[in-house]
């Protein structure tokens, strides 16, 4: 029997060089941006990619047509007036507030038919922003730690260990309650949404990880386990896409 493989939708980021000056841009015309590592990712893990142009008036069909989605990181910080925020830090200068009212009205429609959902780095922060979770916008200054959260080595190699918590999806998923995972964001959740709960925490106390109860797999991942760091990531991946079939 010839088993179909999911079809995951992955989010796009999109750059407008005339919205943000400098950069080697690839075209000086609006342009969509992925990076090959999530397709790979969800191809080794079984599934085929979709990557997910910003047309809501298509989310219905994109919905009845996807069996799992990915929001994905990007360079970029989501804007802190959503999550009622009193200031900007000075590192908050690149918003992409199309691409944000898209995954965010996508998501929040994509929830409601319980059909598999990861979240990963911004895409995490986007889920707890959603419902009512609050960021540190700035973790150097709002939560100075020893760890350096974002690495300045290739993103396939550790940066700091994660501490699983007990009686999670993830723990369930991943089978461990330690490990090693890359860092790549100057953000953090601070505030957790009130329907999320904690399934990984690193050493200095910031959020690594949330999930919701209510939801067969919603789960979001500050690292990036499309990287496949550790064979923890590996079997995240791995069993996302076999959640979706």
């Amino acid at each position: 029997m010839i088993t179909k493989k999911p079809l995951i939708g992955i989010t796009l980021d999109s750059v407008d060089p005339q919205d943000e000056v400098g950069g080697d841009w690839y075209s000086d015309l609006p342009w969509y941006a992925l990076r090959q590592r999530y397709c790979e990712a969800i191809a080794i893990a079984g599934g085929i990619p979709i990557p997910l142009p910003y047309h809501i008036e298509y989310m219905d069909d994109y919905i009845n047509l996807l069996d799992g989605l990915v929001l994905t990181g990007g360079g970029f910080d989501i804007d802190p007036s959503l999550y009622n925020a009193n200031y900007v830090h000075s590192t908050v200068t690149i918003m992409r507030p199309q691409r944000t009212q898209f995954e965010w009205i996508f998501a929040e429609n994509y929830l409601k038919s319980k059909k598999p959902i990861l979240g990963i780095c911004a895409g995490m922060q986007l889920l707890n922003v959603m419902h009512k979770g609050t960021l540190i916008q700035h973790i150097p200054d709002e939560a100075p730690s020893s760890i350096n959260h974002k690495q300045q080595q290739s993103r396939f190699k550790h940066q700091h260990p994660v501490n699983i918590y007990p009686d999670t999806l993830l723990e369930r998923l991943i089978g461990t309650d330690t490990i090693h995972v890359n860092s790549i964001h100057h953000q953090a959740i601070k505030d957790v949404s009130p329907i999320f709960k904690i399934n990984a925490i690193a050493p200095d106390g910031l959020v690594e990880g949330i999930e919701l109860s209510s939801h067969p797999f919603c789960l979001g991942l500050q690292w990036h386990p499309e990287f496949f760091v550790s064979e923890s990531d590996a079997l995240i991946m791995k069993n996302f896409v076999k959640a979706c079939q």
